[in-house]
């Protein structure tokens, strides 16, 4: 680390508030300047009701985060030639070609209208395809269809989850919206099909192992389980900012990430520690080659959606200046709540709270990680973020090759 560490003292100021007001129960965060480490603390605590400090070697749920790493995976055997971006679905998957399209104000599943085309990877890629979630908009005929067929069940495998998904319709057509989805989970079936081995094997021999990534898998071994940061819930999940923090260890369901289940979630079946997500993020600042080729990485960070489209979320609506790019959101037009120097920032999070962020236009990157439910674009991520780039302060972009 270099002497500028100090700068971060804002930073760190402001994490404590959010850990003494009962917002967060602890946090984690290691920030770059370039490619070099210039902050990286732990406030709070892994577990309160033990008053065990938070450590960097305590092991958290990534959630979302795991997408960032089926995306690698997808896009190495992109690299190879055996996946195309624009590849449709069913050349993979046959189940889910011919599909079928919830018609504008539709009250059941039946309502529906065949697809204008068929899902393309890239869609998957970025949300666009039609797929849905089932956890995000309640009372909606898609979100009764997703549950019932029970989408989501742990105790299946991912090639279930396929299956599942070939007898519901999407919700608009493929590259006409965008929505948060089980996208990620179809991907995460596609690197099995293609390469001929479980997700959790691809991903340990292509993307851990050769980064040095010993914390990161689909559950925690039993022996290291002391090392797993307690999940707590907020106390009120439209009130980000509402003091009170309730244990959780069992979201989202009994004995998640503490023994392996058939489902090898692609969407956010990982655990991960600080120092492994620091890893991949070196891994894809640009220029860098140790991964993903170069253009590889221009690619990811690009936003593919058309002109005057953003992202958007049942319960948040649409989200201004964030495009998509290959797994992850894209920054075109900072709002008040982004640094005002983050134009280009790709980046993505999870619900529990970890989250990562690469700026090659403001030559920062860098990791947050906490444990509380819903903790996704919390406004302690928001703060913490406008605080670290002002320490990053404006230097020479990172190098791309």
């Amino acid at each position: 680390m270099d002497a500028r560490t100090t700068d971060f003292s804002a930073a760190r100021t402001a994490m404590q508030r959010y850990v003494d007001q009962e917002i967060i129960p602890g946090v984690s965060w290691a920030v770059l300047r370039g490619r070099q480490v210039v902050d990286q603390q732990c406030v709070g605590f892994a577990d309160r009701e033990a008053k065990a400090a938070l450590r960097p070697d305590h092991i958290f749920r990534a959630f979302s985060n795991t997408k960032i790493f089926v995306t690698c995976a997808i896009m190495l055997l992109v690299e190879e030639g055996r996946v195309g971006l624009d590849d449709s679905v069913e050349k993979f998957l046959p189940q889910l070609g011919n599909r079928k399209v919830l018609k504008q104000g539709a009250t059941s599943l039946a309502d529906v209208e065949p697809a204008k085309s068929p899902i393309t990877i890239r869609q998957l890629l970025t949300h666009t395809s039609g797929l849905s979630y089932g956890i995000f908009d309640p009372g909606t005929v898609l979100f009764k269809g997703y549950n019932e067929a029970r989408v989501l069940n742990p105790l299946t495998p991912l090639s279930d989850m396929i299956d599942k998904l070939a007898d519901l319709p999407l919700s608009y057509h493929p590259g006409s919206g965008w929505e948060y989805s089980v996208a990620t989970d179809v991907l995460g079936r596609i690197v099995e099909v293609v390469s001929g081995k479980s997700l959790d094997a691809f991903l340990k021999a292509r993307i851990f192992d050769s980064l040095g990534m010993t914390d990161t898998g689909f559950y925690v071994p039993e022996a290291q389980q002391g090392r797993l940061v307690a999940l707590y819930n907020g106390a009120d999940v439209l009130d980000p900012m509402k003091p009170g923090l309730t244990r959780a260890d069992n979201l989202p369901f009994p004995q998640a990430y503490r023994r392996p289940f058939p489902r090898l979630s692609g969407g956010g079946g990982l655990v991960s520690t600080l120092p492994d997500m620091l890893a991949l993020v070196r891994a894809l600042l640009p220029g860098s080659d140790g991964l993903l080729k170069p253009e590889t990485l221009r690619q990811m960070m690009t936003n593919q959606l058309p002109a005057g489209q953003t992202i958007r979320f049942a319960n948040l609506g649409p989200i201004p200046g964030k495009g998509f790019g290959l797994g992850g959101a894209v920054t075109f037009a900072p709002t008040p709540f982004d640094p005002p120097n983050s134009a280009g920032e790709f980046q993505w999070g999870g619900l529990a709270g970890t989250h990562w962020w690469i700026c090659p236009q403001a030559n920062t990157a860098g990791v947050l990680m906490a444990q509380r439910y819903m903790g996704f674009w919390n406004p302690f991520f928001f703060e913490f973020k406008r605080l670290a780039y002002q320490a990053v302060g404006g230097l020479p972009r990172i190098r791309s090759a």
